[in-house]
């Protein structure tokens, strides 16, 4: 089997009331919670202005300043041919107000979310969103620290019965 393998950007982005949020609905009905971001294009200049683009399009905010990347997400799906990785920036200065016009249709409602109330939105998200989105709120090491790598093994094919490991390092 030929493997697929894609880049993508995540978006730190806060606020006093909170951390940007995006509702996702994925092909067949699922939902979840997320940082902004997406799939860099290859017609994007780098990883970065792929990045701003994203959240532009899925939030209408513009991202001025970036600190990072903050850290990296590797997740490897052998049984359906997938590596995926994303490194996540945060955003140290932004413009705009929130307004969805996600052209892929994907991005239904964003909304900055207090810390508290993070692990309500994140449950239904994948672990390789939701536990280094978790960690970086604890800890919040900065993004002139070395990037910190959480990389996962990915097995089985339907969405609700994968079997998700993190890789010890």
């Amino acid at each position: 089997m030929e493997w697929h393998e894609w880049t993508v950007a995540g978006a730190l982005v806060e606020s006093p009331d909170g951390v940007l949020l995006v509702r996702n609905v994925r092909r067949g009905g699922s939902e979840d919670w997320s940082p902004p971001g997406g799939v860099i294009d290859a017609d994007d200049a780098d990883l970065v202005a792929g990045l701003v683009r994203e959240v532009e399009e899925e939030t209408g905010l513009r991202i001025t300043q970036w600190h990072g990347p903050v850290y990296e997400v590797i997740a490897e799906a052998p049984d359906m041919g997938w590596r995926m990785r994303c490194e996540v920036h945060h955003a140290a200065a932004f413009e705009g107000h929130l307004v969805i016009d996600d052209p892929d249709g994907i991005v239904q409602e964003a909304a900055f979310v207090v810390a508290e109330m993070i692990d309500g939105y994140l449950e239904r998200c994948p672990r390789w969103v939701s536990e280094p989105l978790s960690a970086w709120l604890q800890e919040r090491w900065s993004a002139t620290e070395p990037t910190r790598t959480f990389a996962y093994d990915v097995a089985g094919t339907h969405r609700e019965r994968l079997r998700i490991t993190r890789r010890p390092g």
